[in-house]
């Protein structure tokens, strides 16, 4: 089904280009050619970047629509006033923007999105209220404060952006070197598409590797900006008592995994570092800044 949904959307974006580079000589009088390397690189950097673009603008509303978070606007508990505080207190030692602020139901998971700092959301499942005292709460509110304070949802498009554009350039240029050719020199149309799909399974493969590399980097990141502004206790007992909970409890939907306090699967293709990990690096930020550890 994956494979098949892969060459759905490879037909769906060379439909896409073509149809781009005749308006664009249509209405600009501008010829792209995709047999140059200038031209391909050019449609790769398009369709590479405009998805992730896309995603960043809408990650808000996709966020709220996909996780069912409801934003508080005027809290109607002690513990949405003690939640909206909490974040405004978070974001003013941050000296970021105060984000918006929402809950969903859930397994015991949090995450923060947006496109800018102006611009975010951070959300917590009601079930962290069940397990989890208002110290650990707070650490896991710092951890997402800190992804909004170091622009991690914009990072992170760019990382994909890049390797979106490299994936279709690269799969492109060697298809082109060994698809079969006529007379003319050109490639038989068919073996080039067949070879650029087959070659960007694999390269996609790789991509994927290298963005959750810099998935784990970012969240040691967020752990140490945590301590930073509230201290290691809260953070590090927090990911400690989730890190007793079996990884498919806590798991978010396979397009919020990246965003959240904790993920799932594990070595290459994990976004999240191993819990232990985490917990030590907790320890060596907060020896650092002269916590008793």
């Amino acid at each position: 089904m994956a494979i098949l949904m892969l060459i759905l959307m490879n037909i769906a974006v060379m439909a896409s280009i073509y149809l781009s580079l005749f308006l664009i000589e249509l209405i600009f009088g501008v010829r792209i050619d995709l047999q140059s390397v200038t031209g391909l690189a050019i449609i790769a950097i398009i369709i590479g970047f405009s998805g992730s673009i896309i995603s960043l603008l809408l990650s808000k509303w996709m966020a709220k629509q996909t996780m069912g978070v409801r934003t508080i606007e005027r809290p109607s508990s002690k513990a949405e006033i003690w939640l909206v505080n909490t974040v405004a207190s978070l974001a003013q030692r941050a000296s970021i923007p105060m984000p918006e602020v929402g809950v969903f139901e859930g397994p015991p998971n949090a995450f923060a999105t947006g496109p800018s700092k102006s611009n975010s959301l951070i959300a917590v499942s009601t079930s962290l209220f069940d397990m989890m005292d208002t110290k650990e709460i707070e650490g896991i509110l710092a951890h997402e404060i800190n992804h909004i304070k170091n622009g991690d949802m914009i990072t992170m498009t760019l990382v994909q952006g890049v390797l979106n554009s490299l994936v279709f350039f690269i799969s492109r240029i060697i298809a082109n070197i060994i698809a079969p050719k006529n007379d003319e020199g050109e490639p038989n149309p068919f073996a080039y598409i067949a070879i650029s799909f087959a070659l960007e399974l694999v390269l996609s493969i790789f991509a994927t590797m290298i963005a959750m590399w810099f998935s784990r980097y970012r969240e040691y990141k967020a752990d140490s900006g945590a301590v930073q502004i509230d201290g290691p206790e809260g953070i590090y007992y927090a990911l400690a008592k989730l890190g007793e909970i079996p990884k498919d409890k806590v798991a978010l939907p396979t397009e919020m995994k990246a965003f959240g306090i904790v993920g799932f699967l594990g070595d290459l293709f994990a976004s999240h570092p191993p819990i232990e990990k985490r917990l030590e690096n907790i320890k060596e930020t907060a020896r650092k800044l002269g916590y008793k550890v």
